[in-house]
């Protein structure tokens, strides 16, 4: 993948040559269009050559992508797919012997406070305190990431507006419906104005007018702030017409690419009959 380095960060050229993991080749064409001139966005998260292992069972094989500011970037797989090891290995809960991982050019072994200070995150798994207050919990986000006193509140206040629950920031955590929970932890992840926003199976549990509110508000984001996002899922309706799509199964990346162009590669007529294309074809290879 080409780029050029532009203020210390590492920029991706419209008209790149991307390569996915099964080495084919296409030109993407990456830059938005401002005024009638070509722009270049940043590369947010570059993985690349990336493998984990428990003990003797693989867990992820080689896994080699990138996302750029402005793209919501579906991450799909079934249960066991590799989603959550994968999310552990870029947020350093786990540490990585093979590969590399970047964020805005930040290799996260080498730079980590860099390249950390660059994403947030909100977990498959509910982190926030249920007894304390929904701004308590972000305050207490705030101070872990060194945010001064000064303008915090403000900053609480303008998550707290964007995700509708401005009402709700002296109730304690616990007294709010799995919908709203979900959204503080947005906000939160959102308050030291990160770039790269990674969500581990967001909707779980919700019902359906939350899962949409959620997808709708990070869709926006993505359109409105420029934030770069991977949203891991198992739930194919949760896919836009307008996502990237990257199917992991069984720790290996079978697709990458537009939502469009995955379904027309795999002679489909829906992602869901991509999908099942792609891993029945996967299933059927002999194993080495």
């Amino acid at each position: 993948m080409s780029s050029i380095d532009v203020g210390g960060g590492r920029w991706l050229m419209s008209a790149s040559i991307v390569r996915d993991n099964g080495g084919s080749e296409a030109v993407a064409a990456v830059g938005r269009i401002a005024a009638g001139v070509p722009t270049i966005l940043p590369i947010a998260l570059e993985v690349d050559d990336l493998s984990h292992s428990y003990g003797s069972r693989p867990a992820l094989s080689d896994l080699s992508f990138a996302i750029r500011a402005c793209e919501f970037t579906v991450l799909l797989g079934l249960n066991g797919a590799g989603k959550s090891t994968l999310f552990s290995l870029m947020t350093r809960l786990y540490a990585h012997r093979s590969g590399s991982i970047r964020i805005f050019g930040a290799a996260i072994d080498d730079e980590p406070a860099a390249a950390l200070s660059r994403m947030g995150i909100v977990f498959q798994q509910p982190t926030l305190d249920l007894d304390l207050t929904v701004e308590q919990n972000l305050r207490y986000h705030g101070a872990l990431h060194g945010l001064p006193r000064t303008g915090l509140e403000s900053r609480i206040a303008a998550e707290l507006d964007r995700v509708g629950l401005a009402d709700r920031r002296r109730d304690k955590a616990r007294q709010l419906s799995g919908g709203q929970r979900r959204r503080v932890e947005i906000a939160r992840a959102l308050l030291h104005d990160p770039k790269l926003l990674l969500l581990d199976e967001p909707t779980v549990g919700l019902d359906v007018a939350a899962r949409q509110f959620l997808l709708d508000h990070v869709r926006v984001l993505c359109r409105d702030q420029g934030l770069a996002v991977l949203w891991a899922t198992h739930l194919i309706d949760e896919i836009g017409e307008d996502a990237r799509v990257i199917v992991l199964h069984r720790g290996s990346i079978l697709a990458n690419g537009p939502a469009q162009e995955v379904i027309t590669a795999s002679k489909a007529s829906s992602m869901r009959q991509a999908f099942d294309t792609l891993v029945r074809a996967s299933e059927s290879e002999p194993k080495p």
